[in-house]
């Protein structure tokens, strides 16, 4: 009925499991290996009319399509789920909901699903059509080990007093289930022995500040707490990057002394053994970003130098001692050549004079260890851009480490025990940006991928060559031989000089894998596109913008001469559109059994771009006059996302949903949870989490078929953003929020829409993406904050990735470090990108040890730490309750400082001390406080609060920090002083002020960034010659209630601060609404409760928060 899809794609070899969740077969029922659809999910006969047309579309009513009468009798099943052979039926069929309302199926999940919140596995009854099974109790379990990582088992409790009131509760780990066994193209091999047990490493939990009093000290988030988030029985990838990469490598290794990837390799079997293998502490991702491109990097402070016995471990390229276990294999004077061999950076034992052999007495005090008292330096905000601090290293060590927009850590100075970093009650983790824009990115392609044979570290600027064939991991210390390959220097075209291979000359490449590193034919493009027209979407006019978007960017969508396309549109009924080449005009086709989906076709419903462009443009410029007429005012989003499910599981891609209401009819469907009158409420904050499990698991299963979800949401009235936001957030899609959004009533919103509709559509995509973090011996990772699924122990999941996703992952120190003077992270991103090719693409950080409680202080980064803690208060909020997280973000203050205070004690100050890196830090804290996803006493709307809390978790850390603490500048006195240079263009660059209204004058005119929202506010008495030439409005009284644009005039003032404000847009992904707020207009409570440092009805003022601190210290 349908001819086999490519190669690769289609049925599934006998070793795929099952995707988890309601969709998989239950006992009882027969796989997918003998029947088209999977159990209780896709069964039932269809009825329905036949044939009617409309709006020069064909369609066609397809509610019970009689080519696929009964699925479960089929003795075999086409690739895309439909039986070999198929009778006309049409028989009425009674409707049922997946998860009925007031289930206990549902409502046991309700509240069980935070992001990274571990929790006891709670006994669930079956789903309807499915009876009691083992795995059914232990589902819960499953399904919520998503952003932690490996942990100790059970019991065995992590210990650092920097979180108890940011600790987790402890869980019991329960045996994965078996998944059901389902056909798979799955190339052979062997299982690799490597994956670390979990619980294999015992952690020391880090309470972050004073047990709240009534509060079990173990709750709360924690920098040490360790969950056991291996997802053994998550769905197994459809992917072309293995889980099993690295396991397979290594047995691999086992036999050949050089990592390579010659096609020789044993064949991995699974998504784990591609990328790499036996990751002793690998795991997640992290969000990161400074200080923008054009800002030159300033003169670090100097910083406390390494103690004597730390700078006798040397690094870089020398020739190391080597570490216990291995035996020390120093080249002789007299080895020849090698004796000579060149080191092409010094060891740290040549830089001693740079790194170390003083201690913090005998040397100058950095700047970032000078005491500050804050209680009477009340502007201690910099009129400058707050730039991410540079670890204390030797010049060439700084030269060749990773930028800060990639990766950064809250420490640049890491402790060199579990001990110390409990002392200094600072959180310790990772913030990355792995696949953020860059203008200049080495890429490699070569036969050989040279990695480590033990830890499967790709080679870096940090390792060491003992001699010229022999080279040493900087993370697990193994000796490897160097490839012969490898010898060769494609740049200079000379042989012998390995250490000057782009691989070890630049610590952010990207490799094009070979097939070693796929188990199928990378994927084509595929995108999806789901759109809500009911009635209320309709009334808002999204549709219109959409397919003028898509029209104007249909050649820009990236991807190549195999990328494919599809739309589906949805209300009471689900509609899908044949574009098959050669129809003379599409053809729509309708199932109105929403409680049983199906698919009408197995053709036509996704195309080729290039060969069916004419009918899409057809279809485009119909659909937003097809349903203007509509009274259907109810939404099956639930089972529309299950047909799409079904129609990308073959392939995988890219699926975009359009909604603008709560769910109402079908599985998923959702009820209003929002108390309007509780929106102020200074007490519990209720409905943070899901509603329902039901989009998680949709989630888990689009994961595991390589297919993310991105969510568009433009909906005036509550939409339980907390339930549908599960769909984008285990699957690695993104979420777009436009509240009160309508085509004529509010422009802006959809000016809005339209940009980022143009960013979205044509930036860069990763398809089938997998992602692990590598780091030195004696560092582990937990518990990982963004959108994706953690597949098993330290695998992220990422079916989609963009360049504007930002991760986070939690550190703890395991093992003493006092054997090493530095540490290295490593994050490797293995990926599909849309014109077909398999890449890595690679990140290596490398940040000094140090032994004191002044050297941890002076290597903060205040902002990384902060964001960090805004993804652990999210993770909180949800697992505990809003007022828990907040106490513990006051908490986090209280300990650092107090911890700061100890070591100054000599000062004999009466104000709140702290060292001049972490000044910022209560400031940061209050303005956390009062932003949307953790405020209170304030008028929010949930949604609104649920959406603020998913881009914390998701956004990288330089468009977090913005919307976290805005920017505000006065603008009406702009001049070139201190301007910049940016494409011929003459960017003013005005001073940074305090968040205050007492920096507010009448006179002037201010500009705030809020990140997705810029604010121009107007003094009643401001100049009119601003407001002339910039506004072009004769005086203040002229000036519109709603103005969102600035006009261009010829004029000096225009031109300084239309480019200023250009300059500030073009540094995000996504274009800020601007809104120009005349002094004493209503609109302009919104832009005052921007101001943090002000006190509010409900919150301090800054300067009454450090009172707070300081009394909360003294206690």
């Amino acid at each position: 009925m349908q001819a086999p899809p490519g190669p690769g794609y289609g049925l599934h070899g006998q070793d795929y499991a099952a995707p988890s969740g309601p969709y998989s077969p239950g006992p009882g029922k027969a796989g997918p290996e003998g029947q088209g659809r999977c159990g209780g999910y896709y069964s039932g006969p269809r009825p329905g009319p036949a044939g009617l047309g409309l709006a020069g579309v064909q369609r066609g009513y397809v509610g019970g399509i009689a080519a696929f009468g009964n699925y479960h009798g089929s003795p075999a099943a086409a690739p895309q789920g439909f039986p070999a052979t198929c009778s006309p039926q049409l028989a009425p069929t009674s409707c049922r909901s997946s998860l009925p309302a007031g289930s206990p199926h549902a409502s046991v999940l309700a509240a069980a699903t935070g992001w990274s919140a571990p929790l006891t596995p709670v006994p669930l009854p079956p789903p309807p059509g499915y009876s009691a099974s083992p795995w059914s109790v232990q589902a819960p379990d499953r399904l919520l080990r998503n952003h932690a990582g490996p942990s100790a088992s059970a019991g065995s409790s992590p210990a650092n007093p920097v979180a108890d009131s940011l600790a987790y509760p402890g869980r019991q780990n329960a045996p994965p289930p078996r998944s059901s066994p389902v056909m798979s193209t799955v190339l052979p091999g062997a299982p690799s022995p490597r994956a670390p047990p979990a619980g294999k490493h015992p952690r020391e939990p880090v309470a972050l500040g004073v047990p709240l009093p009534g509060l079990p000290p173990q709750k709360g988030m924690q920098y040490g707490d360790c969950v056991n988030n291996q997802a053994s029985s998550a769905p197994t990838p459809l992917s072309s990057a293995s889980d099993d990469e690295e396991e397979e490598e290594d047995e691999e290794a086992g036999v050949d002394s050089s990592s390579t990837t010659s096609s020789a390799s044993p064949v991995p079997n699974s998504y784990d053994a591609l990328e790499g293998g036996g990751y002793p502490d690998v795991h997640s991702s992290s969000a990161s970003s400074p200080a923008p491109d054009h800002a030159p990097e300033p003169d670090p402070a100097p910083a406390a130098p390494l103690s004597a016995k730390v700078m006798a471990k040397p690094f870089g390229h020398g020739y190391p001692t080597l570490q216990p276990g291995y035996q020390t294999t120093a080249a002789p004077p007299s080895a020849g050549t090698f004796a000579q061999y060149p080191q092409q950076h010094p060891g740290v034992n040549q830089l001693s004079s740079a790194l170390g052999g003083l201690s913090l007495q005998s040397s100058p005090q950095p700047e970032s260890l000078r005491p500050i008292n804050l209680t009477q330096e009340r502007d201690v905000l910099p009129a400058t851009p707050v730039w991410a601090p540079v670890p204390n290293l030797n010049l060439d060590l700084r030269k060749l480490n990773c930028s800060p927009d990639s990766f950064r850590c809250t420490l640049t100075s890491i402790p060199q025990t579990q001990a110390l970093l409990n002392k200094a009650k600072l959180p310790l983790g990772l913030l990355l940006h792995p696949f953020r824009d860059l203008t200049q990115l080495p890429v490699i392609t070569s036969n050989t991928i040279v990695r480590c044979r033990s830890c499967r570290t790709y080679i870096n600027p940090f390792v060491s060559f003992i001699d010229q064939r022999r080279w040493k991991c900087n993370l697990c210390y193994r000796v490897n031989d160097v490839p012969e390959e490898f010898m060769y220097n494609p740049l200079t075209r000379s042989y012998g000089e390995p250490h000057k291979r782009p691989e070890v000359q630049n610590s952010t490449v990207e490799f094009i894998a070979s097939s070693d590193y796929m188990l199928r034919p990378p994927q084509p493009a595929v995108y999806l596109f789901v759109l809500d027209v009911s009635h209320n979407a309709m009334e808002a006019g999204y549709l219109a913008v959409l397919c003028q978007s898509l029209l104007e960017n249909l050649d820009k969508l990236p991807g190549d001469s195999r990328t494919r396309i599809g739309f589906m549109t949805f209300d009471s009924t689900i509609h899908f559109y044949n574009l098959q080449e050669g129809f003379s005009q599409p053809q729509m086709l309708i199932v109105s059994d929403i409680d049983d989906v199906f698919l009408p076709t197995p053709d036509g419903l996704l195309v080729n771009l290039y060969e069916s462009r004419e009918l899409i443009k057809v279809l485009l410029n119909a659909l937003p006059n097809m349903f203007t007429s509509t009274r259907e005012t109810h939404s099956a989003l639930g089972p529309a996302l299950q047909a799409a499910f079904k129609l990308m599981s073959p392939t995988g891609g890219r699926v975009s949903v359009f909604q603008t209401q709560l769910p109402s009819l079908g599985a998923g469907l959702l009820q209003s949870r929002e108390d309007p009158n509780q929106r102020s409420s200074t007490k519990v904050v209720q409905h943070l989490g899901p509603a329902t499990d039901f989009y998680k698991k949709l989630a888990l299963d689009c994961s595991g078929q390589q297919t993310a979800v991105d969510l568009f949401l433009l909906s005036s009235q509550y939409s339980d953003l907390s339930s549908l936001a599960c769909m984008s957030r285990y699957s690695a899609g993104c979420i777009y929020y436009y509240p009160s959004f309508h085509c004529t009533h509010n422009p802006s919103q959809m000016e809005k829409l339209q940009k980022d509709l143009k960013r979205y559509l044509t930036r860069k995509i990763g398809f089938e993406a997998v992602m692990r973090i590598r780091c030195t011996k004696g560092l582990s990772m937990h518990t990982f904050h963004g959108n994706f699924f953690v597949r098993s122990t330290d695998l992220l999941s990422l079916a989609n990735i963009n360049p504007d996703a930002g991760f986070a992952v939690q550190l703890s120190i395991e093992e003493s470090l006092t054997d090493t003077s530095l540490v290295c992270f490593q994050t490797a991103l293995l990926y599909t990108s849309s014109k077909g090719e398999r890449r890595i693409r690679v990140h290596t950080l490398c940040l000094p040890v140090v032994s004191s409680l002044a050297e941890v202080h002076a290597g903060a980064d205040v902002q990384a730490a902060i964001c960090l803690l805004a993804n652990m208060a999210v993770d909180r909020s949800i697992s505990s309750s809003l007022s828990d997280a907040r106490d513990a973000l006051v908490n986090a203050v209280v300990d650092s400082l107090s911890a700061y205070g100890s070591t100054v004690s000599n000062l004999r100050h009466s104000g709140l001390m702290a060292p001049a890196s972490l000044k910022l830090f209560p400031l940061y804290v209050l303005a956390l406080l009062k932003q949307k996803a953790f405020r209170t006493g304030t008028s929010t709307r949930l949604d609104d609060r649920v959406y603020a809390m998913c881009q914390i978790k998701s956004q990288p850390l330089v468009h977090l920090m913005r919307m976290i603490h805005p920017n505000l500048h006065r603008i009406d006195r702009l001049t070139d002083e201190g301007a910049i240079h940016v494409n011929d263009r003459v960017v003013p660059q005005p001073p940074l002020q305090k968040l205050s209204a007492e920096k507010l004058t009448r006179e002037g005119a201010f500009l705030m960034d809020c990140g997705s929202v810029f604010y121009i506010w107007i003094g009643k008495d401001c100049d009119s010659n601003f407001i002339e030439d910039v506004l072009g409005f004769p005086n203040f009284a002229s000036i519109p209630q709603k103005m969102t644009h600035l006009p261009e005039l010829d004029t000096l003032a225009s031109e300084r601060t239309r480019s200023f404000l250009t300059w500030l847009q073009d540094s995000r992904p996504l274009s800020p609404v601007l809104h120009v707020v005349k002094d004493e207009s209503p609109a302009k409570m919104e832009f005052f409760q921007h101001l943090v440092e002000d006190r509010t009805e409900a919150a301090f003022s800054y300067y009454e928060f450090l009172l707070h601190v300081q009394q909360q210290i003294s206690k």
